[in-house]
């Protein structure tokens, strides 16, 4: 399966805001965009004027790339919602939101989207009494989301847990306070995403 291999701290310092693709780096004085915020390349540091275009297209890789989904993926998914009943933005974020990636990483077993997504594809991950292999997975209410594993496995896992454990919650999903355990309550709010994203202009880039 194809996936982004590059320097993951360059997109963030490109897009001007954490995305949250390093894990623990990122909560630390060690991520680079605390040490040099501003995008990266020999201009970066130059005053641009961006078009109504081009703030569409960031918006639409800055998504794109803090979930890790390559362009066809996305595309794909867009297409999902703008079929769906609603706003497609707000569907479009809900769909991003049920993939068993994310809410492996929203319940905080990863930290990081990109270490939840190699647990799912390394069967570590089990929905119900089946595990998943397909980051793309899409949970729904009532679901349970176990982290399966040896013992050495689990231990470890404690770890990351206690790393990730004052992550906020969403109200969609509630956790075992002791087990790798997590139950999906329900369907994702705009609310839930507590990240700054205008929807719209993803909206507004795809209509044209």
């Amino acid at each position: 399966m194809a996936r982004y291999t590059g320097p993951v701290c360059r997109i963030c310092r490109r897009h001007g805001t954490k995305l949250f693709l390093k894990g623990t780096k990122c909560l630390t004085e060690k991520c680079p965009i605390q040490r040099r915020n501003f995008p990266p390349g020999q201009h970066g540091q130059g005053r641009t004027k961006m078009s109504d275009y081009g703030l569409q297209l960031r918006e639409k890789q800055k998504v794109k790339r803090m979930y890790g989904l390559l362009e066809k993926q996305f595309r794909r998914t867009f297409a999902q919602a703008s079929q769906a009943k609603g706003a497609p933005g707000v569907k479009l974020l809900e769909l991003l939101e049920r993939r068993i990636d994310n809410v492996v990483f929203r319940l905080g077993f990863a930290t990081s989207r990109s270490q939840a997504r190699q647990l799912v594809r390394h069967r570590h991950v089990g929905v119900g009494e089946h595990r998943v292999t397909v980051p793309s997975f899409s949970v729904r209410p009532g679901m349970a989301v176990r982290i399966v594993g040896s013992e050495k496995f689990l231990a470890a896992l404690k770890e990351t847990r206690e790393l990730t454990k004052d992550r906020p919650l969403p109200g969609w999903l509630d956790r075992h306070p002791e087990e790798p355990l997590g139950t999906v309550t329900g369907t994702p709010k705009r609310d839930d995403v507590q990240f700054p994203i205008q929807e719209s202009l993803i909206v507004e880039l795809y209509s044209k």
